[in-house]
């Protein structure tokens, strides 16, 4: 079993605990393990809303052909239970997906700030993703991306200032390096991308730009050159 099966197994069950061996052996896939079953945690308690009893009035006894009659106010009570429960898990999504609404003053600061919710992504791998997923992220309608860039241990596609963008992640010397792969993000000049423990650079390539960010102390230089001699934009 691969990370990419792992992932989607325990997504769709979270839980899944068939992939002990491979989840023993895979940080990142321990990581994503952790994010699905708190998500999952969430939703439970969502459901398991506190609901006051009904004051129902004592009703005085009903013969046979009566009780038929009050049949359908119980699907209807049942029915407006069921109802709650789907708008409780409707508000747990739609809290998860307008907490990242958020507007910055600039792309460096939402690039930044993009990291920090992705924490599975940085962990050290020596196992590539699958060309598979690799080609789903990095479709060729975007652009192509050679070898030379580095081993590819993490893929997925992410939202940078509204637009859908390939978040891969690499190996450097210093431990994970991310990049993200912009083609409609046009910048005039290299901007520095230094966070509190990160170093990094976005950089103008062509009509679009390509950051790339590590830990403090990752020689960025060489990553960069790399990068930029596989990375090529289709348009």
């Amino acid at each position: 079993m691969n990370c990419e099966e792992y992932r989607e197994a325990i997504t769709a069950d979270p839980s899944y605990d068939a992939g002990a061996a491979h989840l023993g052996e895979c940080a990142a896939c321990q990581a994503y393990r952790a994010e699905i079953l708190a998500l999952d945690e969430t939703i439970t308690k969502a459901l398991n809303i506190g609901v006051r009893p009904l004051d129902m009035p004592e009703l005085p006894a009903l013969e046979p052909q009566k009780l038929v009659a009050l049949k359908p106010r119980a699907r209807l009570v049942s029915t407006w239970l069921a109802a709650a429960a789907t708008v409780a898990i409707a508000a747990v999504v739609g809290f998860r997906m307008l907490a990242t609404d958020v507007a910055y003053d600039s792309l460096k600061d939402e690039i930044l700030a993009h990291l920090d919710h992705e924490p599975a992504a940085l962990v050290v791998s020596d196992t590539p993703v699958s060309d598979r997923r690799l080609k789903r992220v990095v479709p060729s309608n975007i652009s192509t991306l050679g070898h030379s860039a580095g081993l590819v241990t993490y893929a997925r596609t992410c939202v940078i200032n509204g637009k859908n963008i390939p978040h891969l992640v690499i190996q450097g010397q210093q431990g994970p390096v991310t990049l993200l792969l912009m083609p409609d993000e046009t910048v005039d000049a290299a901007i520095d991308l230094n966070g509190e423990h990160t170093s990094g650079v976005l950089l103008p390539v062509g009509k679009g730009s390509i950051a790339i960010i590590g830990n403090r102390g990752e020689q960025i230089a060489p990553i960069a050159s790399n990068v930029l001699k596989s990375v090529a934009w289709e348009t």
